[in-house]
């Protein structure tokens, strides 16, 4: 349940500051909702952004003294004990009363200027300090209460990856920036360097450019540009003419590769937009002795094939390799692949090649 689902008086989503269940919209507040999923065998992610407050709102009327802005909105001051306070418990309630498994938190405004306002020009970054080890306090709290629960940390899509966010949390939807298929490459390269858990999505469509347009046509080089270790699919079913043994194949051959993104990560080629070259990289699952390649021929590459050396195996071993889109597999040893590497073409232009491979006993 993304962002709009609470009291905001027409106000749209941005209204933020009334954390109560809009029930004009949802009657019996969100556990019907919840209910249902739970019977499905599935949970329920709900979105919070506790710490923007707009005017006119139930912390800007009532509690104007949390909220660097005042009245008139601003940010929630989560270094002040009682707001802090507040917030834990009224979230606390909120969870437990609407059956919600999975808290997200979002985080649309830039502070800095709330934070400098607040201190003299001899304490400039106190009211930070104690804002952001006030945040951190109200997620252990959270946890503490409720230990099976995932964070999901949004922050206008990927805006807080810092690392002690990142120790109690992980990013279900990585950026903002969204579908386009180059930029998405370069996310998922520079971000396994650090991350081992991050997410993004896709949305089919049809007539989609790989360019921004804003949604994924249905084909293998805009999907995998678009897929990681936590993949959301948005699929318009109203749309009869998609191509749906196509998305069908496309979401089974994520479904079964899916594991290796949670292996070793290795950069195969370097990090770059330039979109006349190949990226390539490698997830290697040593303990398994399985893995997977991907490699991206963009869509003003000229080069057709390449050499990849590969990282992490067994020298000694010898690895089946199999193309995931045609099926076809090769035999190579361990020393082939590391020293002279693994030979991948790509014919189509922008192009793709997911290969997976497996130790041989």
């Amino acid at each position: 349940m993304d962002a709009g689902w609470y009291v905001h008086h027409g106000g749209g989503w941005p209204r933020v500051g009334t954390w109560e269940v809009d029930t004009a919209r949802f009657p019996k507040g969100l556990r019907p909702i919840s209910d249902y999923a739970h019977s499905k065998g599935l949970k329920i992610l709900v979105w919070f952004e506790p710490e923007r407050v707009a005017a006119g709102t139930w912390l800007a009327d009532n509690h104007p003294e949390w909220v660097l802005g005042g009245a008139k909105g601003g940010l929630l001051n989560l270094g002040n004990d009682a707001a802090r306070q507040w917030l834990t418990e009224h979230t606390d309630q909120l969870l437990n009363e609407q059956g919600i498994d999975l808290y997200r938190q979002d985080f649309n405004m830039d502070p800095l200027n709330h934070w400098r306002g607040a201190d003299a020009p001899d304490r400039q970054g106190i009211t930070e300090i104690k804002h952001v080890t006030g945040y951190l306090a109200y997620w252990d709290e959270l946890r503490r209460r409720h230990p099976n629960m995932l964070i999901d940390s949004c922050a206008s899509g990927g805006r807080r990856n810092d690392a002690e966010t990142m120790r109690r949390a992980v990013p279900l939807w990585r950026s903002d920036y969204a579908y386009e298929a180059t930029g998405h490459q370069c996310m998922m390269y520079g971000l396994s360097l650090w991350l081992p858990f991050h997410g993004t999505g896709t949305v089919f469509t049809r007539n989609a450019s790989y360019y921004g347009s804003g949604h994924t046509p249905v084909e293998p080089y805009a999907f995998w540009s678009n897929a990681g270790q936590s993949t959301g699919f948005g699929i318009d079913i109203r749309l009869k003419d998609l191509d749906y043994d196509a998305i069908r194949r496309l979401i089974g051959q994520w479904r079964q590769i899916a594991p290796n993104y949670y292996g070793d990560f290795y950069p195969l080629t370097p990090w770059t937009r330039d979109d006349t070259v190949w990226m390539a990289w490698q997830f290697d699952r040593p303990e398994a002795g399985e893995g997977m390649v991907q490699v991206f021929r963009r869509h003003n590459s000229f080069y057709e094939s390449a050499h990849l050396a590969l990282f992490g195996l067994d020298a000694q071993a010898n690895y089946a390799v199999a193309n995931l889109d045609t099926g076809a597999q090769e035999q190579h040893s361990g020393r082939e692949l590391l020293d002279d590497g693994l030979a991948v073409a790509v014919s189509a232009k922008p192009g793709v090649a997911v290969l997976t491979y497996r130790r041989q006993p």
